[in-house]
């Protein structure tokens, strides 16, 4: 009987270092969290501006399923993105409509708004691919967090 009564007092004392061991693994500090940006390809830009949305189909080289939001980490960041302009007066062919690299220059705490530029300066017929470029139509002020 000593002994099961010695057992428990220190039984208790080692449950609650383990629990308190397990518990600050399970919480971030401040240097668990790595300074990130998103880039957005949800947001619907203005048509009118000849700006259309996009597909995301390649980060950094790295095929993916198109998602709303990218939260990366800082720096540069390479987006393949394919154009869905329905713009009537694009006559360009189908086999024309190639994916085209963004390159995005990730800084923390901003968000990054991607669309497809038509240019409408001349009349694209046939195979020519210059009849867009992908680009950054937005930045805003957005937090982001990346837990490591």
């Amino acid at each position: 009987m000593h002994c099961q009564s010695s057992w428990r007092r220190f039984a208790s004392p080692i449950a609650m270092c383990l629990s308190i061991a397990i518990l600050q693994g399970c919480a971030s500090s401040p240097d668990d969290i790595a300074a990130c940006g998103t880039v957005s390809s949800y947001l619907a830009p203005d048509n009118s501006a000849q700006l259309y949305r996009v597909v995301v189909t390649h980060l950094d080289g790295v095929p993916v399923i198109s998602r709303p939001n990218y939260s990366l980490s800082v720096g540069k960041h390479e987006f393949t993105v394919a154009e869905l302009i329905n713009a009537p007066e694009l006559k360009v062919s189908l086999a024309a409509r190639k994916v085209k690299v963004l390159t995005v220059d990730v800084s923390a705490d901003q968000r990054y708004h991607i669309a497809a530029q038509f240019n409408t300066d001349r009349i694209y017929i046939g195979s020519n691919q210059g009849y867009w470029q992908p680009i950054v139509w937005q930045t805003e002020s957005h937090e982001c967090e990346i837990k490591r």
